[in-house]
C-alpha cells in the first residue's frame, strides 16, 4: 500500500468495528442522515434512520400478524372445546343406552358440521347384540381399530369402515377414532370405531392436529361403556 492510499476494509471488518464501538454513531450522529440506502419500497434513497424505521415497521407488522393468528387459533380452540363440552353433556343425559350411538352420531353432525358419521361396536352386552351398530364388522376391521394409537385422518382409501357410512361413495376424506377402555395404546383392545366422513378432501387431512379428535374418542368411549356393562334397557 502506498503512503497516500487509504486502507480498504471489507464488510465484515466494518461490521466488527461498529460492534466493538457501539458509541460510534453517538460521536458521529450526522452520518445517520448522510448515509443513503435504497428503500425496500422503491428505488429512492433513504437515510440510515429512515431505513431502520422501515425495518422496525416491518418487524412490527410481522409481530402483529403472528399475534392476530394466535388470537384466531385461541378463539377457534375455545369454540371447539365448548362444542365438545356441550356434546358430552348431551351424552351424559341420554336415558336409554340403546340410543347412544345415534345420539353420538347426530351430535357430531350438528355440533361440528360433520357430513357423515357412523359408530360400530363389538364386545357389547347381551341385550345389545344384533342391533344395527354391532353389525357388519370383520375381524380385520377390529384388528385395525386396535392397532390405532391415535385418530387416523386422511383420504378415502377404501377402508372397510367407510362402508358403514350412509353414503360412502361421497366420502373423500375421513377420520377413524378408536373406541377403547383405558390407555390409548395398541396393548388395549378396541371395542369399537367412530367414523367421520366428508366430501371435502381436505376436511380430515393427514397433517391436521388430532388432540380434539382424541378428546371426542375418549368421551364417546366413556359414554358407550354403558353398552358393555351387561345391563340392558335404560342402563
Amino acid at each position: 500500500m502506498h503512503a497516500n492510499e487509504s486502507p480498504v476494509f471489507d464488510d465484515q471488518q466494518v461490521a466488527d468495528y461498529l460492534l466493538r464501538h457501539p458509541t460510534f454513531f453517538e460521536h458521529h450522529a450526522e452520518l445517520l442522515t448522510r448515509v443513503q440506502l435504497r428503500s425496500a419500497h422503491g428505488p429512492q434513497a433513504v437515510s440510515l434512520q429512515e431505513r431502520q424505521a422501515e425495518l422496525l415497521r416491518e418487524k412490527i407488522r410481522n409481530l402483529e400478524g403472528r399475534v392476530a393468528e394466535m388470537v384466531r387459533h385461541s378463539s377457534e380452540n375455545a369454540s371447539i372445546a365448548h362444542k365438545i363440552h356441550r356434546w358430552s353433556c348431551a351424552l351424559a343425559g341420554v336415558p336409554d343406552a340403546r340410543s347412544l350411538p345415534h345420539v353420538i352420531s347426530e351430535g357430531l353432525q350438528k355440533e361440528f358440521d360433520v357430513p357423515q358419521v357412523a359408530v360400530r361396536m363389538w364386545q357389547v352386552a347381551g341385550p345389545f347384540m344384533g342391533l344395527p351398530f354391532t353389525l357388519g364388522v370383520s375381524d380385520d376391521a377390529k384388528a385395525f381399530a386396535s392397532s390405532l394409537t391415535m385418530p387416523f385422518c386422511g383420504p378415502n382409501l377404501g377402508f372397510e369402515p367407510t362402508t358403514w357410512l350412509p353414503r360412502p361413495d361421497e366420502v373423500q376424506s375421513l377420520a377413524l377414532l378408536t373406541l377403547r377402555e383405558g390407555p390409548n395404546d395398541s396393548q388395549t383392545p378396541a371395542f369399537g370405531l367412530l367414523v367421520l366422513g366428508s366430501p371435502d378432501p381436505l376436511r380430515f387431512d393427514a397433517t391436521m392436529g388430532t388432540d380434539f379428535l382424541s378428546h371426542i374418542a375418549e368421551q364417546a368411549s366413556a359414554a358407550l361403556g354403558r353398552l358393555r356393562g351387561g345391563v340392558g334397557g335404560n342402563a
